[in-house]
Order: C-alpha cells, then sequence, then structure tokens
C-alpha cells in the first residue's frame, strides 16, 4: 500500500558542481520561455498523477523534492496539491515536505505555501562559509541562510531541516566544526549532513580526473563523520539514520518510507517509484518524460506491467541495505525466517568479525520473543557501513539461500 508520494521538481537556477541529478537550469530569473517551461512541467507532472493507477490509502507524506521546488509559485504548488489530493487523497494530518535553497523564496510566498498546505521545510544550507558555497557553485551565501531562516522563524514555522554536506573540496575540519555550530545556533527540529559523493559527470568529478580538486583526506572525512554525530547528538539530536538527525517526534517519515522499503510513489522527470515489487524510473530529460506521460495515458496499467518485477534476492537486499541505515536497525529473524530459523544464527556467526570491531551488534527485539535485531553501531558501523553490507550479502549467497 503506497501512502507517500515524491514530487520532482527539476529547476534550478543553475548546476552545483557536485550536482548530477535531472535537472533543468533556469538561471537567476525565471521569465518568459523559462516562465512558460515551468507552466509545461507542471501540467505534464499533473498529467501523469491522473493517469497513475491508486491505491485506496490516502497519502501520509508528500515531498517535492529536486531541482530547487521553492523556484515554483505557490499557486504551481497548491494546483499540483489540489491534482495529488483529487486523484490519490492526502491525509489531513499528512507530512508535506518542500527543499528550499536560501534566497529562492519571499514572505509572501511562504505563507502561500504554508496556506496550501505546506508543513516541513528541507533548508539547503549545504555550508556557512561563503567561500566554500562559492566554491560548490551554491547561488546563495551566508547572509542569505540567515535571512532565509529569521523568515522561517517569524512565521512560526519550526519543523524545518537543515541540510550540511561534509568532505567538500578545500573543507576543513574547523569549517565542518563551525557549520555544527551554526547549525545548532539556529535550532532546526532536523538535521541532515551528507558526505560529498563524487560523480564523473559533474564539474567536481572532472577536475578529481584532471588532479585539480582538493578534497579532505578520506581520514580527515571519517572524522568528519564522527564529529557530527557526536556534536549534534550532544546538543540533543537523535542520529536515527545514517546521515540524519531529529528532535523527538522530529523524524523525515517520508524518508523512513524509504529506508523501510515500503512502496511509494514517484513523479516527475527522473523520479522512481516502488509498486507491487515494481521499481519503475521516469526518464531524465523533459521530452523523453513528457513522452512517457503520454504513454502512460494510453496504456496505465501496461506500462508499469511491462517493467519486471524485483528478483527475491534484489528485494531482500534492499531491504537490508535501507533497513540497517537506520540506528534502530532490523529484524533479522523475520526477514531470513522463510528460510529457515537457524539462518539468522548463522549470519550472526558470519557478522562475528565486526560485532568484535564494534561495528555490529544483536539484541533481542523485545522481551516478549526471541526475534533477533541487527544494527550497525554509532558512529563507527554507520561509518563503515557499506562494507559491512558486502559481507552481509557474501555470507547470504555462502549459505545458498536461493538468493
Amino acid at each position: 500500500m503506497r501512502k507517500a508520494a515524491y514530487l520532482h521538481i527539476p529547476f534550478c537556477r543553475r548546476r552545483c558542481y557536485y550536482c548530477d541529478f535531472p535537472i533543468s537550469v533556469v538561471g537567476d530569473r525565471a521569465r518568459g520561455e523559462t516562465s512558460q517551461s515551468m507552466a509545461d512541467y507542471v501540467n505534464w507532472l499533473c498529467t501523469e498523477i491522473k493517469a497513475t493507477p491508486k491505491d485506496a490509502a490516502p497519502l501520509q507524506t508528500v515531498f517535492f523534492g529536486g531541482g530547487t521546488p521553492s523556484l515554483l509559485s505557490a499557486e504551481q504548488v497548491e494546483t499540483i496539491l489540489r491534482c495529488l489530493d483529487q486523484q490519490i487523497g492526502i491525509s489531513a494530518q499528512a507530512e508535506i515536505s518542500m527543499e528550499m535553497d536560501p534566497g529562492t523564496f519571499s514572505k509572501t510566498q511562504l505563507v502561500s505555501l504554508l496556506s496550501a498546505g505546506l508543513n516541513r521545510i528541507s533548508l539547503g544550507v549545504q555550508a556557512f562559509q561563503d567561500e566554500l558555497l562559492e566554491r560548490c557553485g551554491r547561488t546563495h551565501r551566508r547572509a542569505d541562510i540567515i535571512e532565509s531562516i529569521e523568515l522561517l522563524k517569524s512565521l512560526d514555522v519550526t519543523n524545518f531541516s537543515v541540510d550540511l554536506i561534509s568532505g567538500l573540496p578545500g573543507q576543513s575540519i574547523d569549517d565542518w566544526d563551525a557549520s555544527l555550530r551554526q547549525a545548532i545556533e539556529v535550532e532546526p527540529h532536523h538535521l541532515s549532513c551528507y558526505d560529498m559523493v563524487l560523480e564523473p559527470v559533474t564539474v567536481f568529478g572532472k577536475q578529481e580526473l584532471k588532479g585539480t580538486l582538493d578534497l579532505p583526506e578520506e581520514s580527515e572525512s571519517a572524522q568528519m563523520y564522527r564529529m557530527a554525530s557526536t556534536t549534534l547528538r550532544k546538543a540533543g539530536y537523535d542520529h536515527y539514520e545514517i546521515s540524519n538527525y531529529a528532535r523527538p517526534g522530529s523524524r523525515c517519515e517520508h524518508n523512513v518510507t524509504y529506508w523501510k522499503n515500503d512502496d511509494f510513489y514517484g513523479f516527475g522527470m527522473g523520479a522512481a517509484s516502488l509498486y507491487q515489487g515494481r521499481r519503475v524510473s521516469r526518464p531524465r530529460t523533459k521530452r523523453e518524460y513528457y513522452d512517457w506521460v503520454e504513454r502512460l495515458q494510453q496504456n496505465p496499467e501496461d506500462l508499469f506491467d511491462e517493467t519486471p518485477r524485483l528478483s527475491e534476492s534484489d528485494r531482500l537486499f534492499e531491504t537490508l541495505m535501507v533497513g540497517l541505515r537506520l540506528t534502530e536497525g532490523i529484524d533479522i529473524t523475520t526477514l531470513l525466517s522463510p528460510y529457515g530459523n537457524e539462518v539468522s544464527d548463522q549470519v550472526r556467526q558470519a557478522m562475528q568479525p565486526y560485532i568484535d570491531k564494534n561495528w555490529v551488534k544483536f539484541s533481542l527485539h523485545s522481551t516478549e520473543d526471541s526475534h533477533l535485531q541487527m544494527q550497525l553501531t554509532d558512529p563507527e558501523g554507520l561509518l563503515y557501513s557499506n562494507q559491512v553490507l558486502v559481507s552481509l550479502w557474501d555470507a547470504l549467497d555462502d549459505l545458498r539461500l536461493g538468493v
């Protein structure tokens, strides 16, 4: 049952130097042909929503991602939400989030967005140092960050998240420490701290190939991760997922849907959805996406049915991969029960080297049953999660579970 919907809004003022997302660059001002392009996209997005087979349950979470969704007008956002509500239904208590960049919204626009139903904001801060923001190709500066946060607080918007990136070119340990402390000072209910990932097609990826990118050492990036965990937990934030921290009751419920590997809707250019064992991805360019939507209108069921179902092994590995991102871990006994009750014990034996390193721990799921809960420790297990997952998959393969 799908209770979450992701909407991809591809428009950005410019492409950041680390970004390989499917976006459409509109420059500093959206007008003329650009404004028409944005209006056309909203129409096609609503067409896709109306043509999509739906579940009976109303949506519990809606997430506008991108791109920079705050470049849309409040009226366009309201149009999309109205379309979603009419076609699928949105719960009155739904979490409705939007990614917004500092300096891309006004007080008037924000008031209208809140009136339309927006109740959670993810602010793309990334860093508090102007030189780092410029180095990354960001359009905002520290003054824009402070102004945007003051604007949120003036309208009593407390449910907002601050996004930060570690491992940036030229970023020092002191820079990262300063960003963490300044983020705490503005009192967000939620923080996301991502380590920068180099993608070959990006500006940074190309600079790395030329040897001109001044990245922190791997040991420094690891130190930044540990610092975030220590500093934010000390400040009262729960480290509930590899990259995410929240005050009590302020987790991003939409993203939890992904980490629990539950079904969800995906709408828009480059978006993916998960439904009945099928992961359906939309094309990454506007023209191809519009053609895809036309096909969807003509054969909505056929277009989804032609996508092959994930194999049992793929679904199992995905559940392990995303579930172990959560610090609460996963019920390994239930997950592996189709393969025999003894398998979870064998997996635990295979994980013994990581238990000895204090990267992995097993505990009883509750006092009422004997189910084993598998968790990655904070911060070391989370930091080296990829290594643990590779070994875990090898162990499952060695056990010949038919996956």
